[in-house]
């Protein structure tokens, strides 16, 4: 049964996050001497200005429609388009520097939305509630969604930024080769993502990781949100999923 307000909580979440997340790209290059991004409006809060269509899409399905490990906040954003000739430090150092700019901006707003957690009051952890009980879910939803971006971006396939990190630490020849992949990118995130679970359903191979990278990226994310909190996964997790 499709939980519709635990849905519509990531598909929001989700929203917000990647703002949050493509600002972090476009805040360090800035920082780094290339205007590019703030030049194209990558460091104000518009929908139309960092959202991927495929990618929030993505994150819809997976929200309504979850393969494996339940409903999900995976997809991507709108990539920062940066001048690696402008950035200090160097093309390749500075790039890195801006590619790890947004995964470390969802990562720090996750812990801290986690964090938050620690000073609700035990009431607001009762199931009995439900008033309570869903600003504590809303908390959770959206400090998980920022920790799936941050996690799910260091795959190494185009568009997520782990694509960048890897181009950017290939000699030149390597990289050169690799960047051919990029066009294949969302296709083999597709298939990661809807076909693999399936596959390794019907054959048994679901102890595998890339058959069960979204349970994965889901219980490292209720890990880090406890770590952060103080409050054991298994009771992140059923809140998490409250109806």
């Amino acid at each position: 049964m499709i939980n519709v307000v635990l849905a519509f909580m990531i598909i929001g979440s989700f929203l917000v996050a990647v703002i949050i997340h493509e600002f972090g790209h476009s805040l360090v290059a800035t920082m780094l001497g290339d205007p590019t991004s703030r030049k194209e409006g990558r460091l104000f809060p518009s929908l139309s200005t960092h959202i991927d269509p495929v990618g929030t899409m993505l994150c819809v399905i997976l929200a309504f429609f979850p393969v494996a490990a339940g409903p999900v906040g995976l997809g991507w954003g709108k990539p920062v388009k940066v001048d690696p000739w402008k950035l200090r430090g160097g093309p390749n150092f500075g790039t890195l520097l801006v590619t790890l700019g947004g995964i470390l901006m969802s990562l720090v707003v996750g812990l801290l939305f986690a964090f938050l957690l620690h000073f609700l009051p035990p009431s607001f952890f009762l199931l009995n509630n439900a008033y309570t009980v869903r600003i504590t879910q809303l908390v959770i939803v959206f400090a998980s969604v920022n920790l799936y971006l941050a996690i799910f971006n260091l795959i190494p396939l185009y568009p997520l930024d782990g694509y960048q990190i890897v181009y950017t630490l290939l000699p030149s020849r390597q990289a050169v080769q690799f960047a051919k992949s990029a066009v294949y990118g969302p296709f083999i995130i597709l298939g990661i993502l809807f076909l693999l679970p399936f596959l390794g359903q019907i054959g048994n191979l679901g102890g595998f990781f890339l058959f069960r990278i979204q349970y994965d990226i889901l219980l490292g994310s209720q890990y880090l949100i406890s770590f952060a909190s103080g409050i054991l996964p298994a009771i992140i997790g059923t809140i998490y999923f409250f109806k």
